[in-house]
């Protein structure tokens, strides 16, 4: 069976100084409304840095490193569910995207300012490091407004200055702001528009959020690009380029060149694609839901009590696909189902490995899991079911239940199950898509 391809990140790391020099890192471009999608943690990411290092750092380490960065998202994703707001907070005082996981290059202003964006489909408003933000890390890339003939302040009193979290109008000041916490810091940001360049398209008055002041240390050097479906999101305000439609194909460490692609608009998508409805939830408009009906493990179906499946727009119960986080996460119940006929399958000693209760030593024959949706299956390959040491002393089922200190309804499916699958949100026809795709760049 071979490694997946989260696991490979020891070698990976031993090769990075090749691989950041490979010519597949740098001469494949954008094209016109397809970006590249770099893995954070991949040798062609444009951050340079890597978390994981063999010499300093076991795999058992990294692993749980990585699990901790998806309970805090766990904790905004709850807070997004079970919030009685018309409108999706930024963050919600935990970590949301403190090790972001794919990012996409972009640009700011006129000209151009180069900039890098973190992809995340369950948050709408934008926003971006600006040059003298007090508090703010050193970024290469910081926007500054004064070098753009196209910047613009949001007046207060604006329709987009209602719809940030915390609102406030600084005396003397005729421009909108607003606060918001980001892990262990405070954040304050200036409401502002200019062009937003992706790829060789330009989205001409651009509402985001500008940062100019930050308490704390939690803060990335890198911007967020929001790609939910509500008012303030990127899909709103590029409706009339993108129709509100977009696609991508999340990279794991197994392509050569590490890079997948995000596709803006409905040109060129798939169309023998299968799709499951989206599900519409007016107290957390952003959230991609979808029906989860049955998990099939092998070819015995899991027995998850109704409920743990049941969309519920009151609570905000029921299953998103999320990219910001790593690991897919289950209810107790629903995990606790799949998990157990995961062993009843495999029939091998367990131990646990933090969150991960189901961990063998040694490889294992694994059975398929399969999570079947309204009108679409998705059968996912091993290296989206198990993590895998590169020695192979130690095999994982990569999912996890929601951690104890989270009291979160939604089930979460994670990047890791979506990797190198084609997966289509099509707001306008309310439909979602999954169609297996090696996500390497053209």
């Amino acid at each position: 069976m071979a490694p997946s391809p989260l696991l490979l990140v020891m070698a990976m790391a031993m090769a990075m100084a090749v691989a950041v020099a490979h010519p597949q890192c740098d001469t494949a471009s954008d094209a016109s409304s397809t970006l590249r999608v770099f893995h954070a943690y991949g040798p062609c990411s444009p951050l340079r840095q890597q978390p994981f290092d063999p010499s300093t750092t076991s795999f058992e380490d990294f692993l749980l490193d990585l699990a901790d960065a998806d309970r805090s998202r766990l904790l905004y994703l709850s807070s997004l569910a079970t919030a009685r707001r018309s409108f999706v907070p930024l963050a919600s005082g935990s970590k949301l995207l403190g090790t972001p996981t794919y990012l996409v290059r972009a640009g700011v202003g006129t000209p151009r300012q180069p900039m890098l964006l973190a992809l995340d489909t369950s948050s709408d408003a934008a926003w971006i490091p600006a040059s003298g933000c007090a508090g703010c890390p050193t970024s290469a890339s910081a926007y500054a407004p004064q070098r753009s003939t196209t910047y613009r302040p949001v007046p207060c009193g604006s329709a987009q200055c209602r719809q940030v979290p915390n609102p406030s109008c600084p005396a003397g000041s005729p421009s909108c702001s607003f606060n918001f916490t980001y892990g262990s810091s405070t954040v304050r940001a200036a409401l502002a528009q200019d062009s937003l360049s992706l790829a060789s398209d330009v989205v001409a008055g651009y509402t985001f959020g500008s940062l100019v002041q930050a308490t704390g240390g939690s803060v990335p050097p890198q911007g967020l690009l929001g790609l939910g479906r509500g008012p303030l999101s990127f899909l709103s305000q590029s409706r009339s380029l993108y129709a509100s439609t977009f696609s991508y194909c999340l990279p794991g460490f197994r392509s050569l060149n590490f890079s997948g692609t995000l596709r803006l608009g409905p040109w060129g998508q798939p169309i023998r694609i299968k799709t499951t409805p989206l599900l519409a939830n007016p107290h957390r408009p952003s959230l991609y839901y979808v029906a989860l009906r049955r998990i099939r493990v092998g070819r015995r179906y899991a027995s998850i009590p109704p409920g743990a499946l049941a969309f519920d727009p009151q609570t905000g119960a029921g299953t998103i696909f999320d990219s910001g986080t790593m690991f897919t996460r289950l209810v107790a119940p629903a995990y606790e189902a799949v998990r157990d006929e995961f062993r009843r399958r495999v029939r091998r000693p367990v131990t646990s490995l933090g969150g991960f209760d189901t961990c063998y030593e040694g490889p294992i024959a694994a059975p398929a899991i399969a999570f079947e949706f309204d009108g679409m299956n998705v059968t996912l390959p091993a290296e989206n079911a198990l993590i895998r040491s590169s020695s192979g002393a130690l095999t994982c089922l990569a999912m996890a239940a929601a951690p104890d200190n989270v009291n979160s309804v939604l089930n979460v499916i994670a990047s890791m199950q979506q990797q190198n699958h084609r997966v289509l949100f099509d707001v306008p026809n309310a439909r979602l898509g999954v169609a297996r795709e090696p996500c390497t760049a053209a």
